[in-house]
């Protein structure tokens, strides 16, 4: 009992300690990884928080990319 009260102070914790920021990717990410994790065992919110760690990294890296240039990965040969 004393674990779960620790755990939802320092969630309740982080969560007001963070600004509002942009979600670029999160959310489809969070969607995406939800769905694989439940079917994956049963570990959505797992798979959710994944997701959404993931795709924020892609909209990142989509950011940095100069405009007219290919996604990494995507280079002609």
């Amino acid at each position: 009992m004393k674990t779960l009260l620790a755990f939802f102070t320092l969630a309740a914790l982080a969560v007001a300690s963070t600004s509002p920021a942009d979600a670029k990717g999160c959310v489809k990410g969070a969607v995406v990884g939800g769905v694989a994790g439940h079917y994956a065992g049963h570990h959505g919110v797992l798979g959710a928080l994944a997701g959404c760690a993931y795709g924020r990294h892609r909209a990142k890296e989509q950011a940095r990319q100069p405009k007219g240039q290919a996604p990494a990965g995507q280079e002609k040969i």
